[in-house]
């Protein structure tokens, strides 16, 4: 039996729909987004969160690729895709500040954020090893390897919902800022809270995903143990 099988994408259709669906609602919003304008840059407008906030040793820098921002709190450089490092738009601004946010999550040591840095390389490992084993254990009947399996992926489920509160928290913080610092008026804040709204439905299909994944492999397990 193969766990990629169409069983299994029975089993996670809720989290693929959800994720392409949230994909398209991504893309849509933030092509309307980039037709308004902003008075900063994304660069200058995260580089304005960071200095008011104190975070004046935090580097913005410019990364290649499409939405590939993000903030990299081992070296303290937040990184913004092209559009959103030169843009002068209110999706750059929003995507910017939403780095910010995390920025600013780092520097006070957020719980969150600091419990999903601690389970990233437990993650790594986890979704790494897990399928090793998971096969393992099925093939050769070995109950025990499946069960480590099991855990091993548990790994990355505990960290996608670590993740969620991480996600949304720096999204509320990026609204806040924008409005208080005078970057974006309120009344165009609609603009960008839909691009952040959305961008947030991306990082719940994908826990989503996760979640079914794991509860696909225990029916697998149980299946097998009624069998035997």
């Amino acid at each position: 039996m193969m766990f990629m099988n169409f069983q299994y994408l029975i089993w996670i259709a809720p989290a693929l729909i959800l994720a392409f669906w949230a994909q398209m609602k991504v893309r849509s919003t933030y092509a309307a987004a980039q037709q308004q304008p902003a008075p900063l840059s994304g660069a200058a407008a995260a580089r304005h969160i960071l200095d008011s906030a104190g975070l004046h040793q935090v580097v913005v820098e410019e990364v290649p690729g499409f939405l590939s921002d993000h903030y990299d709190p081992s070296h303290k450089v937040l990184r913004l895709s092209p559009d959103n490092f030169r843009g002068r738009t209110l999706a750059a601004v929003g995507i910017a500040a939403h780095e910010a946010g995390h920025a600013i999550q780092d520097a006070h040591a957020y719980a969150p954020l600091v419990v999903r840095n601690a389970a990233v390389p437990v993650a790594n490992f986890g979704g790494g090893i897990s399928m090793v084993l998971l096969f393992a254990g099925l093939f050769m009947s070995l109950p025990f390897l499946f069960w480590a399996g099991i855990l091993a992926f548990s790994a990355v489920v505990v960290f996608q919902l670590v993740n969620l509160p991480v996600e949304f928290d720096a999204s509320a913080r990026a609204k806040r800022e924008l409005v208080t610092l005078g970057i974006v008026p309120e009344q165009e804040m609609p603009h960008v809270n839909r691009v952040l709204n959305a961008a947030g439905w991306t990082y719940v299909a994908g826990t989503l995903q996760s979640v079914l994944t794991l509860l696909y492999y225990l029916a697998i397990f149980s299946g097998n143990s009624r069998d035997d």
